[in-house]
């Protein structure tokens, strides 16, 4: 008997804790805390909006509602990515 793998496995990237200081996303086994000081476009974000994470490709995340990409290297070091307005 061959059993087959059907579908995309969608655990592979979740946030996991809400707190009135940040986010956690736990992705590939590791969990990264994102603080609303360097991510504050979840700081208002509405509950369904902060779950509904996807990633597109390895490392690379996306908040669809929210119009927010990141990457583990922005998430791991947000000082080398300073926010900018125009």
């Amino acid at each position: 008997m061959n059993s087959e793998i059907v579908g995309k496995n969608i655990l592979d990237t979740e946030i996991t804790h809400i707190s009135s200081h940040g986010i956690w996303l736990f992705t590939e086994n590791q969990e990264f805390f994102m603080p609303y000081d360097d991510f504050p476009w979840f700081q208002n974000a509405t509950l369904k909006d902060i779950l509904f994470v996807e990633q597109p490709s390895l490392g690379h995340f996306y908040w669809p509602n929210l119009d927010v990409d990141l990457s583990i290297e922005i998430i791991q070091n947000p000082q080398r990515f300073p926010l900018m307005s125009a």
